[in-house]
């Protein structure tokens, strides 16, 4: 079997529904202890199962660096997003989030560090961080700066790392070639925004549908994604009967299962610092969706 493809909204690229999402290879005090040859042997075996998507960014500790030491001679294998409005050193002893910087300084020093430390010529995607408002893109003249970068060369298209309450005014803006939102089974407060997006003609990459937002049923999973409280997704799993249409799946097959029946989906990132947990990953996507009928009842039994 193989992952499935679908357009990313009007970019002309396609994409695999699974994609990898490389905050899980930031490194310590954030993230967990990753040997530089347990990061090279994932990220090849990212590449050799198929997934042609890779999502990363400027604070996402040791990851760009990774990626470019490891899976950089394999550059034209997959299309590699990074972000912008980062701050370029990271406060030692604070926990994110981050104050963050969406001047044309600051997001033409991120594209450049980005590029370095990738060790690439060209992002495919940039992507704002943190959903600012539409007013804090004006006044900063973020897009301009984006599209000044896309002039040179250096970037492909742009995105936006979008929530509410803002979400909505990005759309809006028709200038986002892509939108990255979270969205799972139990965190399905933007599921008409994803659909919006992809009406205007954008890509969507979701996150959230798994690690992020699935009960706990092993140590790869965490309460608390991104927008709930903690175990406030487990809370809406068990005030739900939606148990009852797993047939055999595991909770993990059916969260990533239930993310990639939405049908405005371009593709899901899941990040992993685990080989076999991402083999799992990669054994679910390739199942597809779930049914209709399966995914009808889920949203049903799961509405909030």
């Amino acid at each position: 079997m193989t992952i499935a493809t679908r357009p990313l909204g009007r970019t002309g690229a396609d994409v695999t529904i699974l994609g990898y999402g490389a905050m899980e290879l930031r490194g310590q005090p954030r993230g967990p202890a990753v040997a530089d040859d347990d990061a090279a042997r994932l990220l090849n075996a990212v590449l050799d199962a198929g997934i042609n998507l890779i999502d990363t960014s400027v604070d996402y500790g040791r990851s760009e660096e990774l990626i470019g030491r490891y899976i950089g001679h394999r550059r034209d294998e997959y299309f590699l997003a990074s972000k912008c409005g980062c701050p370029l050193e990271l406060p030692a002893d604070t926990p994110p989030p981050y104050p963050h910087d969406y001047s044309p300084a600051n997001v033409r020093a991120d594209v450049e560090q980005s590029l370095r430390r990738l060790g690439t010529d060209r992002l495919d995607l940039v992507q704002v961080h943190m959903s600012p408002s539409r007013a804090q893109l004006e006044t900063d003249d973020t897009v301009g700066t984006l599209q000044d970068l896309k002039d040179e060369g250096k970037v492909r298209f742009i995105g936006m790392s979008g929530t509410l309450p803002n979400l909505p005014d990005h759309i809006a803006m028709g200038v986002f070639d892509v939108f990255q939102i979270p969205y799972s089974a139990i965190q399905r407060e933007h599921e008409e925004l994803i659909t919006a997006a992809a009406a205007a003609g954008a890509g969507t990459l979701i996150r959230g549908g798994v690690a992020r937002g699935a009960p706990a049923e092993d140590k790869n999973w965490r309460a608390g994604p991104i927008g709930l409280a903690e175990g406030e997704g487990q809370r809406r799993w068990e005030s739900s009967d939606v148990s009852d249409l797993l047939d055999g799946m595991s909770r993990m097959e059916f969260m990533l299962r239930f993310t990639l029946s939405h049908p405005d989906l371009s593709t899901t990132i899941v990040g992993t610092a685990n080989i076999d947990h991402l083999r799992r990953n990669v054994a679910d996507a390739e199942k597809g969706p779930l049914s209709a009928d399966v995914y009808d009842q889920a949203k049903e039994r799961l509405r909030h």
